[in-house]
């Protein structure tokens, strides 16, 4: 991305936090959580992990068997998909609050007033160019 394309330049923000281990591979909500899966190839032996965000499922219209099966394949699994492998993952879910606008509004921009995306102890807190505040909850 060039400099001159940040003014046109759309961002959301996640921070992800309340993270969990499921109980079972299916033991989340749909538009509510984000996963991460960790498991072992049956086939090579080797290690294998990938994450969605909580929007994912909901933004693609999966449900929990295709929203887990397609977080598998993200993880380079190629083989068959059981119901004793879904078993064997471990699943960890989690949440995200988010924060979306222009390039400018959250991060800045270079604005004078030091505006943008800062970290504070609670969190993190922005402005939108002085037209108010907002945070992460």
């Amino acid at each position: 991305i060039a400099p001159a394309e940040l003014p046109a330049l759309h961002c959301t923000v996640s921070l992800l936090r309340s993270f969990e281990r499921a109980d079972a591979w299916d033991a989340w909500t749909v538009g509510t959580h984000g996963l991460t899966i960790e498991f072992e190839d049956p086939d090579s032996g080797r290690a294998r992990s990938a994450t969605y965000l909580p929007a994912v499922a909901q933004e693609q219209g999966w449900d929990h068997g295709i929203a887990f099966d397609s977080l598998m394949r993200k993880a380079g699994y190629g083989g068959a998909i059981t119901a004793a492998l879904r078993r064997e993952v471990a699943v960890t879910r989690y949440q995200a609050s988010t924060a979306k606008g222009t390039f400018a509004a959250l991060f800045g921009g270079g604005q004078e007033d030091g505006g943008g995306l800062q970290p504070q102890r609670d969190g993190l807190v922005g402005s939108n160019g002085g037209r108010g505040k907002w945070a992460f909850a």
